[in-house]
């Protein structure tokens, strides 16, 4: 079944190749398409373009569709182009004409476009309690270790005291910017595109400020022109959010390896989580960061492929853009298992507390005497600097690692609370609530 049959036949190569995999990642829009239906036939009826009794059977066909979709029974057929034409299929099969009336002031175009906000809003809020999950165990552990001191490293070499609380702590923090951007991203995918058609508005009397309130979202993409122009972009403001998460989420992967290495021994990774060698008995792999490692950076490639579909297209709908879906639509899962993971790894991680006995790492206090210097014994910057560097080339460097730092974010004041409280705002400006309840609504039939 297709939505723009005329009777004319297609040749079976030419539609294999044009249908691509729209069948396999429309699964992932099935919900979401029944329930943007609900909204549009609701306003329909508001306007006079169906009856109450027409309005109340299609609602009822489409909530037993939602029921089957989520309970794994639900498929596209093979004979049918996409999700949008195999609802309208179910429907005509149950309810004969009537089925075909859901299509009244919309085209496939806009159907799409609502398909995927209402898609990446309830993965957005997947996404944002897998992190604040992960964000929650760091801050744990930094508090945890706050005491435990560590070497900090400029160029891979040795450089100054660092603490497990900062380590801990800086991943942590950097994830309130990746909330903060993903924040952003929600705004910009939390607003309306239904009514504008295939870009070009329509001559029926609808009310998107209707189907916006009955679907929750924040506003409107008002004008029809632009609301098709969003289509990809909307994906990419996402994906760089998706990125930056996955950013974060790599350097954590790449020092974990290091830190567990022999040759640096910081942490050790719970035995459940690592692997062995088919040869060397003693090895136990990082194979988990090592693979979360490379997902991350896949993950971030994604905006830029999706730049790379986009950025040569005027305005109007075009169908480069189909192909977006195959990147955009999984990469949630993928990054949210990432998520999961690595917060069950950073639970369980150990961390060498007796790291500072090793005698190569003295030379990281160097700075901490040539401060004592110039604040104690009133020795210009640049003389302490000399006279400590010359002890430690001449092996009588002695130093003392009883170190005491006290301006906010450092190794004796890492301002979790603050940092926590920082998360909460962020998390709090999402408007998830008031989306969701209003799809519950329309699933439910509740009034």
């Amino acid at each position: 079944m297709k939505l723009w049959d005329k009777g004319h036949p297609v040749d079976k190569d030419i539609e294999k190749y044009t249908v691509g995999k729209d069948r396999e990642m429309d699964l992932f829009l099935a919900k979401s398409d029944v329930t943007g239906s609900m909204a549009h036939i609701t306003m329909l009826e508001s306007v006079g373009l169906l009856k109450k009794d027409e309005l109340d059977c299609l609602l009822k066909e489409l909530r037993t569709i939602y029921r089957e979709i989520e309970k794994g029974s639900f498929s596209i057929e093979p004979n049918v182009e996409d999700i949008h034409s195999q609802v309208e299929l179910m429907l005509t099969r149950k309810l004969g004409d009537l089925g075909k009336k859901i299509h009244s002031g919309r085209s496939r175009n806009d159907q799409v476009l609502v398909d995927l906000k209402l898609f990446t809003r309830r993965k957005i809020f997947e996404l944002a309690k897998a992190v604040n999950s992960l964000f929650l165990t760091l801050e744990e552990q930094s508090e945890k270790y706050k005491n435990v001191l560590m070497p900090g490293y400029t160029h891979l070499q040795v450089a100054m005291p660092s603490s497990f609380g900062l380590w801990f702590g800086a991943y942590a923090e950097s994830l309130t910017d990746d909330i903060q951007l993903l924040l952003a991203a929600w705004k910009i995918c939390n607003r309306n595109p239904l009514g504008s058609a295939a870009g070009y508005g329509s001559s029926f009397p609808l009310n998107r400020q209707m189907t916006s309130d009955l679907l929750g979202f924040d506003g409107l993409n008002y004008n029809v022109v632009y609301a098709q122009m969003g289509r990809g972009k909307m994906e990419r403001c996402v994906a760089y959010a998706i990125a930056s998460i996955a950013n974060t989420i790599a350097k954590l992967a790449f020092d974990a390896c290091l830190f567990s290495s022999q040759n640096f021994g910081f942490v050790r990774l719970a035995d459940e989580y690592t692997t062995g060698s088919s040869i060397m008995p003693h090895k136990k792999n990082p194979d988990v960061f090592e693979l979360t490692r490379a997902k991350c950076n896949r993950l971030q490639s994604l905006p830029s492929d999706i730049l790379l579909i986009t950025n040569n297209l005027p305005s109007g709908y075009f169908r480069d853009l189909q192909i977006i879906k195959e990147l955009f639509l999984p990469a949630f899962d993928e990054l949210i298992s990432v998520l999961t993971m690595t917060q069950h790894m950073m639970k369980d991680i150990k961390v060498n507390e007796n790291i500072l006995e090793d005698k190569r790492y003295d030379s990281m206090f160097s700075v901490e005497e040539v401060n004592r210097l110039v604040s104690e014994e009133g020795m210009p910057f640049r003389d302490a600097y000399k006279k400590v560097g010359l002890e430690i080339e001449d092996g009588r460097f002695c130093p003392n690692k009883n170190i005491q730092h006290s301006h906010e974010g450092s190794i004796g004041n890492l301002c979790t609370e603050q940092v926590k409280s920082y998360m909460k705002q962020i998390l709090n400006e999402f408007s998830f609530e008031r989306a969701f309840s209003a799809e519950q609504k329309l699933v439910q039939g509740e009034d």
